[in-house]
């Protein structure tokens, strides 16, 4: 094989049709864009339009609500935990902090923080810092031997 050999694989570039040199072509005059109109015209983009009638995603009640201020956590399960200690990317006898978890590959980025779920069993004693975590998680670390502290204070309920 010879640098000079090379070449790309069938179909792999497609190429592109030249418009507008002439009817015998039979991509000449209009292009292929069929006659005159809106459609036939540059920078035409008319999604979701219909014809001036009021369009169908303004006619159906909208509902629901999305809370710009929510937290948006990053989560791991115990199992995962354990696995991760098992497999030696995490040390379970020092503390366990978001950062030491993204630097070992556990959680892609912290968001607004790791918080701690309790799906899967956990042996190890452990030391986690983590900014949120549910009560059967918190359970499943002291049943364990561990200790777990959340640094974001939960939200009670209002009266």
């Amino acid at each position: 094989m010879k640098l000079n050999d090379l070449r790309d694989n069938e179909g792999a570039r497609k190429k592109r049709i030249t418009v507008g040199r002439g009817i015998g072509s039979g991509k000449g005059k209009t292009c292929g864009r069929g006659v005159k109109g809106q459609k036939a015209r540059t920078g035409v983009s008319i999604r979701g339009f219909e014809g001036g009638q009021m369009p169908i995603h303004r006619r159906i009640p909208k509902r629901g609500f999305n809370n710009i201020f929510a937290n948006d956590y990053a989560e791991i399960n115990l199992g995962r935990l354990q696995q991760a200690i098992d497999s030696g990317k995490l040390d379970a006898k020092t503390p366990i902090t978001s950062e030491t978890l993204i630097k070992a590959g556990i959680v892609p980025k912290a968001r607004d923080g790791v918080r701690l779920l309790g799906k899967g069993e956990l042996k190890s004693k452990v030391d986690l810092t983590v900014a949120g975590a549910s009560k059967s998680a918190i359970a499943a670390v002291e049943k364990s031997g561990g200790q777990v502290t959340v640094t974001v204070k939960a939200k009670t309920e209002a009266a």
